[in-house]
Order: structure tokens, then C-alpha cells, then sequence
């Protein structure tokens, strides 16, 4: 658990949960705090998209509580949490497939009401991806990995979020998009968004984040400050491939 006075901008407390019989997650305590980017190792299986998925409502849990900004969000729908400001941008990116590049934004933007606000977070995300802006016509689902994956950011974005939650962004992606897409995280987490990251490339996560978290078998066994973690030879063993 971080140090930092301020308090916890989401906040798990012995969160369990699975599919069916299977049990994915078994009683984790987790804090991310206002500002930072938090980001999740683990294995293949130890139950990293499964926190994700639970904390925004796409899996439910079987026990304990998820607080977010210091209210119990536990038995909200998905779309109640994204309205709160806590949005997910899952494994796999799920763009519409016949829907333009423009039109899967404006899906992002479910929840805003007033159609200047949707027209200025429009902006705001041609902005931060150019490329989207020159090709918002075309269908989403012929764009190429990269800009998938601008395209899946962009659409969370522009639901005005407080927090994140990012399911492996590089996943699928060349060497110099991967450095790319971190770049936008790193700019996003500096405006303002708080972010929790599942990564597959550990390296690379524990360089952008404040704070980390070890998953095995859907517990927690480790935590602590990314600095130290990277320093840490089982972690460096285990996850960062030396």
C-alpha cells in the first residue's frame, strides 16, 4: 500500500471474484491515489483483466467492496461507473466493425449530454491523435493496430474520464508503437488522469508507474513503489527477462 497522505482515488478491499465456478480473483486489496499511473504485473492467468473487468462492472464480485472516489461503486452497472468518471479501455480494443472512425468516437461519448462538451473532447482527441482526425471517415475496424489502439484510447477519452483503466495497450503492436502508445499515457497520466495498467511489457510499465502490484494465481504477493520493484531481482527474474 503507497505511503502518499492523499487519499485513494479507487480503492479494492478483499475483492473476489470469477467466471462460474472458476475463481479468478481471491480477496486483493489494491489503492491507486489521485495522479498516479498503478500498474498490475502478473502471469498469463493470474487474474490481471479480471480486476480490471470487475472494478468497472463487466465481472462481478462475489465479495468485498470497490470504492471509487470514496463511494461504493460494487453493485453499479458498467454504465452507472463510466458516468462516474472511471472508464475501461479493455483488452482487445472492440472497435465496431461498419462504424466509421468518427462514429466509434461519438459511441465514447454516451454519457455527455451537451453537444458542445461532445464536440471539444472531438477536438481534444484529433488533437492528441492527428492521424484519427485525417482518417475519421473511414471504418474503424480497417485502421491498423496502432491506430486501433489511438482509436479504443480516444473513444474512453471522450467520455471526460478521471481514471483509466488500461487492459495491455501494447498488446499486438511493433517495437515503436509500443514506445509511441506509452507516450500517450505517460501525457495523458500528466494532464491529469489517473491510470491503472495491466502491460504485458513489465520493463516498460514499471518505468511510466508510480506504484505496482504482483498478481499470482489472483492474489496479491507483492507491492510496492515501481522504483523498488524494478530493483527487485524476483521480479526482475520473473517478469523483466534477465
Amino acid at each position: 500500500m503507497s505511503s502518499d497522505a492523499t487519499p485513494p482515488v479507487l480503492k479494492l478491499h478483499g475483492v473476489s471474484a470469477g467466471y462460474g465456478r472458476i475463481r479468478a480473483l481471491h480477496g486483493i486489496d489494491l489503492e491507486v491515489r489521485r495522479g498516479q499511473i498503478v500498474t498490475l504485473l502478473g502471469a498469463n492467468g493470474a487474474g490481471k483483466t479480471t480486476a480490471l473487468k470487475t472494478i468497472s462492472a463487466l465481472v462481478r464480485a462475489s465479495a468485498g467492496s470497490v470504492l471509487f472516489e470514496g463511494r461504493d461503486i460494487t453493485g453499479l452497472r458498467a454504465s452507472e461507473i463510466a458516468r462516474l468518471g472511471l472508464v475501461h479501455v479493455p483488452e482487445g480494443r472492440h472497435i465496431l466493425r461498419g462504424l466509421s472512425v468518427r462514429e466509434n468516437l461519438e459511441l465514447g461519448a454516451f454519457t455527455v449530454r451537451d453537444p458542445a462538451v461532445r464536440q471539444e473532447r472531438m477536438r481534444e482527441v484529433f488533437g492528441l491523435f492527428p492521424v484519427l482526425d485525417h482518417r475519421q471517415h473511414q471504418d474503424g475496424s480497417l485502421l491498423s493496430g496502432g491506430e486501433q489502439q489511438m482509436l479504443a484510447i480516444g473513444r474512453a477519452l471522450m467520455q471526460g474520464p478521471k481514471m483509466l483503466l488500461l487492459d495491455e495497450p501494447s498488446m499486438g503492436l511493433a517495437p515503436k508503437l509500443v514506445l509511441d502508445t506509452m507516450r500517450i499515457v505517460k501525457r495523458l497520466n500528466q494532464a491529469g488522469t489517473t491510470i491503472l495498467l495491466v502491460e504485458q511489457n513489465a520493463r516498460l510499465a514499471l518505468r511510466l508507474a508510480d506504484y505496482g502490484y504482483v498478481l499470482e494465481s489472483g492474489e496479491i504477493r507483492m507491492q510496492g513503489p515501481a522504483a523498488a520493484l524494478r530493483a527487485d531481482r524476483s521480479i526482475v527474474q520473473a517478469y523483466l527477462g534477465e
